[in-house]
């Protein structure tokens, strides 16, 4: 079992014994996530990489976020308050996100590496920066400013 994995088992059972429900929903959401996706992708018994439990928690941190602005512009406060909770709760998870300065850094050193021809060449530079900062860059802030780069 990953190093994730368990430390979410462990949290999760913390919570169960402190009775904060609301950590205990929130965790749970992020174990059936793990196995859902571990079940699509034929893992069940092997278990995911941290990194691709990173991704997870990214997607599900990226899905609060819009939810959280959704329930904003429908004047629901209360409900988007809950989801920007659970974002906080999943950032826990997640490794240190870089400053826009530090990515904009690896984006430079990517186009001068890479020498793209322009926007057709936008997908390349995007997936070599993001293989170089793995889960720590925002993809949508790397695909901004490599696209400010570019033109």
């Amino acid at each position: 079992m990953s190093e994730l994995k368990q430390r979410l088992e462990a949290d999760l059972k913390t919570a169960m014994l402190a009775r904060d429900a609301f950590l205990v929903e929130t965790l749970r959401g992020l174990k059936a996530a793990i196995l859902n996706e571990e079940v699509a992708k034929g893992k069940r018994d092997a278990g995911l990489d941290d990194t691709e439990i990173e991704q997870i928690f990214l997607r599900e941190a990226k899905k609060r976020d819009e939810a959280a602005g959704l329930f904003e512009q429908g004047g629901n406060q209360a409900s988007a308050d809950k989801e920007r909770n659970e974002k906080k709760v999943i950032g826990q998870y997640l490794p240190e996100q870089l400053s826009e300065a530090d990515i904009q850094k690896a984006v430079a050193a990517a186009v001068e590496q890479l020498k793209p021809e322009g926007m057709k060449d936008m997908g390349r530079v995007i997936g070599a920066v993001k293989a170089k900062l793995g889960n720590t860059a925002d993809g949508a802030l790397v695909a901004k400013l490599v696209k400010e780069s570019l033109q």
